[in-house]
């Protein structure tokens, strides 16, 4: 099993934690993490784009001109793709982006994203972080003491000034263990944790 450093909000090393080998300790599938990425991209997408064909714009119902004699090239609509106000040749329509994984395959992805953070050194495990008002110096103090920059925060229970503490703060992400992401862990350089998030992830995970 993986050990890891734990430290306080002031930075200093106040012990370590051993790490759930089903959880950080497995072997990193990087095609799942791939498809778990660009699934998770695909599925922001609103997929409400829309523009009309000459079958949909209004008007154009007569040929402009006689077919021969005019000096005109031959034209049947004022509606056709050439003219002004005339519809969109392939115009895009609405369509669902959605890809889909099946459970073990979002589980393995996660638990590949986050063994390779522990493998890379990029997961640090805070002991505690709880704070008595909301402030978003006190936030960044803690990231200082840490030494991170771009940083997702897994935070357990009952961090909501954490939370709203970090909200004005550039590149740094909060999340609960519900809601983390392969995305969100790979996009930040480092995920910090408490030891409470990441016992929680472990009973989810393990």
């Amino acid at each position: 099993m993986a050990n890891v450093s734990v430290f306080n909000m002031e930075g200093k090393e106040v012990g370590t934690l051993e790490l759930n080998d089903a959880v950080f300790g497995v072997n990193v599938n990087e095609h799942l993490v791939h498809l778990a990425v660009v699934a998770q991209l695909a599925n922001k997408r609103q997929g409400t784009q829309k523009a009309k064909t000459r079958a949909e714009v209004s008007g154009g119902g007569r040929k402009p001109w006689r077919q021969k004699g005019t000096g005109h090239a031959r034209q049947g609509s004022t509606r056709a793709p050439q003219w002004t106000g005339g519809g969109v040749v392939f115009a895009p329509t609405p369509r669902d982006y959605t890809i889909r994984l099946n459970k073990k395959e979002k589980r393995l992805a996660l638990k590949s994203a986050l063994t390779s953070r522990v493998q890379e050194g990029k997961f640090i495990v805070v002991d505690e972080m709880n704070f008595g008002e909301i402030k978003t110096k006190n936030f960044v103090n803690v990231m200082k003491n840490l030494n991170v920059a771009k940083a997702l925060v897994v935070l357990g229970e009952g961090s909501d000034n954490v939370v709203k503490s970090a909200r004005n703060v550039a590149d740094v992400k909060t999340a609960s263990v519900s809601t983390i992401n392969v995305y969100d862990i790979l996009k930040y350089n480092t995920v910090v944790a408490t030891k409470a998030a990441v016992a929680a992830i472990e009973e989810v995970y393990a």
